[in-house]
């Protein structure tokens, strides 16, 4: 047998403890005489089996039992009954505390070590099913982090690549590109003061750059153009969201699925008077209506081709103009409550100039020459 199989024999008979010690020779063993004693050195090194005996003074085997179970560091220890008790009643409450099986006095030498080792087999194959579990599990929790870290990395991928091709379409009409960086977080200022939650906060965050992705297919010469637009260049404009929408559709992802939807409702206006479709009042999604005061203040508070800045206060009345026309109540509301946050986060990201030398920017960003 194996020297490391240890079985802890409890009971008061010093000629029982003689008798089972003899007759499980082939094991590592140890007694007790009492059910505290038998406790504390189970605590102290817990054995592969325990020979039980029911009738012992202070401390029955059945409330041993009952507190093994009670505790999770030795419920998993087989505990086999030794009684002289016959009765069917006792070997009952034997099994109802937990013990795995029930010998009798006087004992049958073969009886006994065959109930032993049959329980000690069935520890060991629970204790191995019990390593290749955790094994298993450490295996899927492992490949699980690999799996979420790979998809992270791919989403992550999917994002970087769209967000820079709205980057390239805001250096079409600004020559910094702060502007989509101030606006989403203008965006995810104004939806944090309206108690949305965290996880959509990401969301916004990250798809409201892409809000006017489709200026990529817009010609310079409209979107530099230092004048009035005229109607077939305003036509051309107009075109822009679902240009955006068309480019981001079709993706898995929760942020490119915004994305699409900001691009394409980002000018539609509360009185249904925008464009593309027309939408009025909450047909126009909320991330559409947050987009649309978070994008027109910061056009209106930084130069573009076509005018002049404005200071924050005649850039906050227009809003306040348009409030209940052009905006959604709530959504200017908002924005002017958490007015010095957004002025704190215009601050932080001012225009930078872009490079005298066009090699230092990917060719994507390259303004086409005049």
């Amino acid at each position: 047998m194996n020297g490391r199989t240890e079985v802890l024999i409890v009971d008061d008979n010093p000629a029982n403890l003689d008798v089972l010690g003899h007759l499980l020779h082939d094991y590592d063993r140890r007694v007790a005489r009492d059910g505290a004693t038998a406790l504390r050195l189970v605590r102290q090194s817990p054995p592969d089996l325990i020979l039980l005996d029911v009738v012992m003074p202070h401390m029955d085997g059945f409330e041993v039992c009952r507190r093994l179970h009670a505790d999770p560091t030795t419920a998993g220890i087989p505990v086999i009954f030794i009684t002289g008790l016959g009765d069917e009643s006792s070997e009952t409450l034997g099994f109802e505390v937990g013990g795995v099986d029930y010998i009798t006095k006087p004992f049958n030498v073969n009886v006994v070590r065959a109930r032993v080792q049959t329980q000690i087999d069935l520890k060991a194959g629970r204790d191995a099913l019990c390593a290749q579990n955790a094994h298993l599990e450490a295996c899927v929790e492992r490949r699980t982090l690999e799996l979420r870290s790979a998809l992270e990395s791919l989403r992550n991928s999917a994002i970087d690549t769209v967000a820079r091709l709205g980057l390239a379409a805001e250096y079409k009409d600004d020559d910094t590109g702060q502007h989509v960086l101030r606006m989403a977080r203008y965006a995810v200022t104004v939806a944090r003061e309206l108690g949305w939650d965290e996880a959509v906060l990401d969301l916004i965050l990250h798809a409201a750059p892409m809000h006017d992705i489709g200026k990529i297919a817009m010609p310079d010469s409209i979107l530099q153009k230092p004048g009035p637009l005229d109607d077939a260049e305003w036509a051309v404009i107009k075109r822009h969201p679902e240009i955006g929408a068309s480019i981001l559709s079709g993706s898995s992802s929760d942020v490119i699925r915004l994305a699409q939807v900001v691009a394409l409702t980002h000018h539609e206006k509360w009185d249904g008077s925008g464009y593309p479709r027309g939408l009025r009042g909450k047909e126009i999604p909320p991330w559409g209506r947050i987009v649309a005061v978070c994008d027109v203040f910061d056009a209106l508070t930084n130069r573009r081709p076509y005018k002049e800045p404005l200071e924050a206060g005649a850039a906050t009345a227009i809003l306040l103009r348009g409030r209940g026309s052009h905006f959604d109540p709530q959504m200017v509301d908002a924005f002017l409550r958490v007015l010095p946050e957004i002025l704190r986060i215009r601050a932080q990201y001012q225009p930078k100039p872009r490079p005298p030398s066009s090699d230092h920017l990917p060719a994507l960003l390259v303004r086409r020459s005049a």
